[in-house]
């Protein structure tokens, strides 16, 4: 007997079971994918350094979104069901917009992470190019401070439209090694300090105190201190207030910022805890992208087949064994719905 008669004499009954327990496979594979996932973040979060912030308001548009596609498809079927099969005409291309506005808003949520410094693989704390260890400014002659992510002059943090101006001086020396002949503009306005002495540029090389010539680990230096002022960046990689968007977490105990400082149960961080710091990656954000963007993932792949579904509801073929292919279709939005509400719930309360 061929394939294809065999298919043909298999009851209703059979082939729903068939095509439910296909899903329910790949749904207990997804769950054991997020399953180690989750666990791998409450370990790795016991004895590092953890961040903690808000939650980039895009995302919650998202769960918006996919909770409303699956009460539109779930109301669809039964509807359907009903008698009225023309409404998967209007309700399965509906849920796929609905899809694909909740991948929108997931980019738009990296998108957000991104500008506010949470990357996908960085440290937590600046240590290399920190300002004030080998480099330092003084803008229109007067000294300019660190505090946390805030640059202050004269005590008063400087505004945005004059942060800006800053950046765009620093970057002229983002690549200064590769330059053989650098021409830097705003020195009237800038004075770079190196060890709190003054940076002059002659004949396209820099000296200290006009005497002393920078080595070429100092402009390398140089560069990675231009690459933070750059960015607008102090003394972390997350930006916004220290304590206020973003926390950061030793063994689950919030730490301090206090003097460019940070605070271990009230006292300085020891050295070796120091330089643990130092070296820390941000782990807690790599597992936030790798979770939502696996997530994400399982979502596109599925919206090619709501596509394809809404393609074919046009045609009529969705009403099949009682709408199966349009039903087991959406055992699995409904699965990807309630992940997304999960993962949402667990960093939330856990990240």
């Amino acid at each position: 007997m061929s394939q294809i008669d065999y298919n043909q004499e298999l009851t209703p009954e059979v082939r729903e079971k068939m095509r439910k327990n296909l899903v329910y496979v790949g749904i207990f594979s997804v769950v054991m994918l997020f399953a180690g996932l989750s666990s791998g973040y409450i370990v790795s979060a016991g004895d590092s350094f953890w961040v903690k912030y808000n939650f980039p308001p895009a995302f919650y548009v998202s769960t918006v979104l996919i909770l409303l596609s699956s009460i539109v498809l779930s109301v669809g079927i039964k509807i359907a069901q009903k008698g009225n099969a023309s409404i998967l005409k209007t309700i399965v291309p509906l849920t796929f917009i609905l899809g694909v506005g909740f991948a929108y808003f997931q980019f738009r949520g990296y998108s957000e992470l991104y500008y506010n410094g949470a990357f996908l693989s960085s440290k937590i704390t600046v240590s290399e190019g920190r300002y004030g260890s080998y480099y330092e400014l003084e803008v229109n002659g007067k000294y300019m401070e660190v505090d946390g992510n805030d640059y202050l002059v004269a005590g008063k943090v400087i505004p945005e439209a004059q942060k800006e101006q800053i950046s765009a001086f620093a970057k002229q020396f983002e690549a200064i090694t590769k330059i053989k002949h650098p021409v830097i503009s705003g020195l009237d306005k800038y004075t770079l300090l190196y060890k709190h002495q003054p940076v002059s540029l002659k004949d396209g090389k820099f000296y200290v105190r006009d005497t002393i010539e920078l080595t070429h680990v100092d402009l390398i230096r140089l560069e990675e201190f231009s690459w933070h002022i750059r960015d607008g960046r102090g003394d972390f990689f997350h930006k916004g207030k220290f304590g206020k968007d973003f926390k950061v977490y030793y063994k689950k105990q919030e730490l301090e910022y206090k003097n460019r400082t940070l605070l271990y149960k009230g006292m300085p961080l020891n050295a070796p805890l120091q330089l643990k710091m130092e070296s820390a990656s941000d782990t807690a954000t790599s597992y936030l992208y790798i979770l939502t963007f696996l997530h994400l993932l399982h979502i596109l792949v599925t919206l090619i087949f709501m596509l394809r579904a809404s393609i074919r509801s046009f045609s009529g073929k969705l009403a099949a064994d009682n709408f199966l292919p349009v039903r087991t279709l959406a055992i699995f939005w409904h699965f990807l719905g309630g992940l997304w509400i999960y993962l949402l719930l667990f960093l939330l309360f856990i990240h």
